[in-house]
């Protein structure tokens, strides 16, 4: 299937790396309060991402009558917007529980960097053969460096430090990831009619109703002896790494290329463990400082290679 995306001008191209860069970092503090939820109540990664939802969605609700009033596209058949909504919110739903059992179970460092560290490469093979997309030598390039860097970061670390189960589920992480990914690009692509704001508030809708059996399941109402704090904690994951971060996050992944999006994404995990280390403690090995070379290094060359692909159309 040829690439028949529309042309990208380079200022489009500029403040969708902007949004994607501005939702990794959020979204790299995310683990850190969740990780500071798990220490201070017995709410389960089902049940911190149902009330990340309803609450981020509320609040996007709310907010909604301030937006400036947009033109509406009727041209898109209902199926296509079915299609579209479900199936991001399904890989919203998997990509956060999933991180978030990742993280309890090996850690915050480790399970963010195995999330954010397969994204691109499956985010590649979904924009391959879903969109057409030519991921291009550098391309490659990036994604070989991304790879590089996750495995440094991964196995050069002391035995014992990385849990299998935690591993695997941070690989369902990348894979729920990347199908958000690949669509958010897909709508973009195929004008289908919904705009950052829309698309954000129905696939939170769809990820919360699926969530919902297991989140009551685990227990929807936490036991605390500071609920203050989790609070707190829980209002921050809504309002500025959720009904903030996403709405930039998909106006960025509509004006990227998809496997760029998932790249840029990569800055999350250098939040990650930025506050790993002045928050929680962490140290950074050699091992991660020379992961995290390798990332920043996949991200600078993705991200050059997009703005002149911009500027050739």
């Amino acid at each position: 299937m040829p690439n028949t995306a529309p042309a990208s001008t380079p200022a489009r191209v500029r403040r969708g790396l902007a949004c994607l860069a501005f939702a990794g970092l959020t979204w790299g503090t995310t683990g850190a309060a969740v990780d500071l939820v798990y220490r201070a109540s017995d709410l389960g990664p089902a049940a911190v991402s149902f009330w990340r939802l309803l609450a981020g969605l509320a609040l996007l609700l709310a907010a909604r009558p301030l937006r400036p009033t947009a033109r509406r596209s009727s041209s898109t058949p209902a199926p296509r917007r079915a299609l579209l909504f479900t199936g991001t919110g399904l890989g919203l739903a998997v990509f956060q529980t999933a991180y978030f059992a990742a993280v309890q179970h090996t850690g915050l460092a480790v399970a963010t960097i195995v999330t954010l560290g397969a994204a691109p490469v499956l985010t590649a093979a979904g924009a391959r053969l879903f969109l057409g997309e030519l991921t291009g030598r550098t391309g490659l390039l990036a994604i070989a460096g991304a790879t590089g860097g996750l495995a440094v970061l991964v196995l050069g670390n002391r035995a014992g430090a990385v849990d299998p189960a935690g591993v695997a589920w941070a690989l369902l992480s990348a894979a729920g990831f990347a199908l958000s990914n690949v669509l958010g690009r897909w709508t973009g692509r195929h004008g289908a009619g919904e705009d950052p704001y829309t698309l954000t508030i129905g696939s939170f809708a769809v990820a919360a109703a699926a969530l919902l059996p297991f989140a009551r399941h685990e227990g929807l109402l936490p036991h605390t002896e500071h609920p203050g704090r989790v609070l707190l904690l829980m209002l921050y994951v809504a309002t500025v790494t959720t009904a903030l971060a996403y709405p930039l996050y998909f106006a960025g992944a509509a004006a990227v290329r998809a496997t760029t999006a998932s790249v840029v994404m990569l800055v999350e995990p250098l939040s990650a463990a930025a506050l790993a280390v002045l928050l929680l403690g962490e140290h950074l090995t050699p091992a991660t400082l020379t992961g995290t070379a390798l990332m920043l290094t996949a991200i600078a060359a993705l991200a050059t290679a997009e703005s002149r692909l911009a500027t050739a159309d």
